[in-house]
Formats: C-alpha cells, structure tokens, sequence
C-alpha cells in the first residue's frame, strides 16, 4: 500500500505589525516546498497585503530571507492564497493581486486542511 503524500497548509496571519511570525511563515512554507512537500500558504488579516505586487519587499527583517524571494518560491511550486474576508476589509480585488495568488473563503481552506495527510501551522 502506497502511502498518500502529505501536504502542509499554512496560515499566516501577520503582516508588518509582527515581522517575525510572517517572515516565519513564509520561511518554513518555503523550506516545505524545497523538500518537496505540497505547501498551501493562506495569507489572513495583515498579512492578506502579501498578496499584492510589492507589499511583500516592504517586510524587512535582520538576519532571514528576503520576504520577496520565500513568496517566489512558495509561488513557483505551491498555492497562495488571500482570504476572501481578510481581501474585502481591505479592498483587494482579484485585479489587485500578484499572478498566480487566488482569493478564497474558510469552506477551501477547511477542505485543505482537513485533507488526508495534511499538517496545518498557523502563524
């Protein structure tokens, strides 16, 4: 019996308010898909603006990877996604965000995590 690959959902929640737990977030997200693993990053609340071209190089943090370049590679090889309430507080349309990002509610994000072989992080 061939063991169903795992997936890792992560949901991050912060944007330049703490620049830690989003650098953390994407840094992990991204070492996921270096090894391989099928990675779902959900952007919520603050960290929705990861979404949009360019917000993501305003994040700087001493001592880790540029924010822009975790995004890049989640992007390549993974799903980002922005949470359709986190995008309306904010204004973010479809037309808004960076190729590839989709704009989508709690039923995908439920049915990701819920997945057989999934491991959902929250940031």
């Amino acid at each position: 019996m061939t063991a169903r690959p795992r997936s890792l959902v992560v949901k991050a929640t912060s944007g330049l308010d703490r620049p830690e737990a989003a650098n953390q977030a994407f840094t992990v997200a991204a070492a996921a898909v270096a090894a391989g693993v099928e990675v779902s990053v959900w952007l919520t609340g603050e960290a929705a603006w990861f979404g949009v071209p360019g917000r993501a190089a305003e994040l700087e943090l001493e001592h880790a990877a540029p924010l822009p370049d975790l995004l890049d590679a989640v992007l390549a090889a993974g799903t980002l996604t922005v949470c359709t309430q986190c995008a309306a507080r904010r204004g973010i349309t479809a037309d808004d965000v960076l190729p590839g990002v989709r704009i989508a509610g709690a039923a995908v994000f439920v049915e990701e995590a819920l997945r057989e072989g999934a491991q959902a992080l929250v940031y």
